[in-house]
């Protein structure tokens, strides 16, 4: 796997939200949970950490819950991994090598980089909004059970 399990739920809830919110403002944090089938207080820190880097927003109370901060066609999964994640899919050697650049590339290098570049432009341009669009259009899922 390319990311790390707390990415990859922060991805799924995120698109979730998006799915969402084009109904209603808040949705609950326990309803996602369920749907996704996250753990509840694992999916609260994730969500923590969205809220942090201003890609999600919180209200806490009986209508409470989880919404995107901007407009779903303004948040990237290229955001999100990197607000979970960092930025180090994008910036380091796949072989962890420090300093491996065209002076003293890794074996891998040329390769990664091409496929690196591609990676960080697919995931740019794919908006929350363009992908929980193709979610509904192409019967997508997001969990086992939707």
């Amino acid at each position: 796997m390319i990311f790390s399990k707390t990415c990859m739920y922060g991805i799924r809830a995120a698109l979730y939200v998006a799915m969402e919110s084009k109904d209603r403002e808040y949705i609950p944090i326990r309803e996602i949970s369920e749907k996704l089938d996250i753990s509840f207080h694992f999916l609260t820190k994730i969500l923590r950490i969205l809220t942090q880097n201003q890609i999600m927003s919180s209200f806490r109370g009986p209508n409470g819950g989880i919404k995107l901060a901007k407009p779903p066609d303004q948040i990237t999964l290229k955001d999100i991994i990197v607000a979970i994640d960092g930025p180090a899919l994008f910036t380091e050697c796949i072989l962890g090598l420090p300093g491996c650049g065209e002076d003293r590339p890794c074996p891998l290098h040329e390769e990664w980089e091409e496929l690196k570049d591609r990676l960080e432009q697919t995931l740019a341009n794919a908006t929350l909004e363009k992908t929980s669009d193709e979610i509904k259009q192409f019967h997508l899922r997001l969990s086992d059970s939707i």
